[in-house]
């Protein structure tokens, strides 16, 4: 009762906002429309001595990646609010981006983090119908309408042009890490090629701040009797049935392979 009495000063409380799975476009991982109720209420419900960001992220869409991120510095500022993000597994890639939304980084002595790069993946099938003799037929307007297509031989004027757009999207990532993290990252020449650095590793290259978990830190930040209140994504009962079945299982199996690259 003794924070509804206007003269008594309730226990701090720390608002954590869960980020678990892959970074997806999709609606079936992290994206910013899922996510923004969830967050703004962290910031916006009562008044939050800190935002801590739980991640569990192997990475994903670049775009939403940012989205997420560019949202909670947006409400960090507007509230004064700051925020500290706590690494799991892993924080890599696009879920490296969304920690370093947070103005400092914890992890655990086991966790990835890194992998500041960025990766296209398909598939060439043209072979398997040819064998089945199937033949693929385009027909554009506009030369530049239909490339990389899985069902028809690769064109190196096409993988040039995806090079360029992996480039320009690796640069906006890596600028975006060096605006976040500025003068705490080393000048060791790898820290943008893709690696990966577990634990210690990463402190010591200045991707993140410390080894520490969520509870024991903000407790030392903000004392013995801190409160946690928790917010997440939540899944409509209805997502259990129908069409949405199939959905969930491929984007399983997404996100497995996702969280897979890291041998996880």
């Amino acid at each position: 009762m003794k924070r509804y009495i206007p003269f008594m000063k309730s226990a701090p409380f720390v608002a954590v906002v869960r980020l678990q799975g892959a970074i997806t476009n999709s609606g079936r991982g992290l994206d910013n429309p899922s996510l923004a109720p969830v967050i703004e209420k962290a910031f916006r419900k009562g008044k939050p001595a800190a935002v801590a960001l739980e991640i569990n992220c192997p990475g994903g869409s670049p775009v939403q990646s940012s989205l997420i991120a560019a949202r909670i510095r947006r409400l960090a500022d507007e509230k004064k609010v700051p925020v500290f993000a706590f690494v799991e597994d892993v924080a890599a890639s696009g879920g490296y981006w969304l920690a370093c939304a947070a103005d400092e980084i914890f992890v655990d002595p086991c966790s990835m983090t890194g992998s500041i790069g960025v990766i296209s993946a398909g598939f060439g099938a043209h072979e398997a119908i040819a064998n089945y003799g199937v033949e693929r037929r385009v027909h554009t307007a506009g030369k530049s309408k239909s490339m990389m297509d899985p069902f028809k031989p690769e064109k190196p004027a096409d993988v040039k042009k995806l090079k360029g757009w992996l480039d320009d999207l690796h640069e906006t990532f890596i600028a975006y890490v060096k605006s976040r993290r500025g003068p705490k990252l080393s000048d060791d020449p790898d820290l943008f090629t893709g690696e990966v650095y577990i634990g210690q590793k990463g402190v010591d290259e200045g991707l993140v701040d410390g080894i520490g978990h969520l509870a024991p830190v903000m407790k030392q930040r903000f004392g013995d009797k801190v409160r946690f209140r928790r917010y997440g994504q939540r899944k409509l009962m209805l997502s259990r049935f129908g069409a949405q079945i199939v959905g969930d299982a491929i984007g399983s199996i997404e996100e497995r392979a996702a969280f897979a690259r890291f041998g996880l």
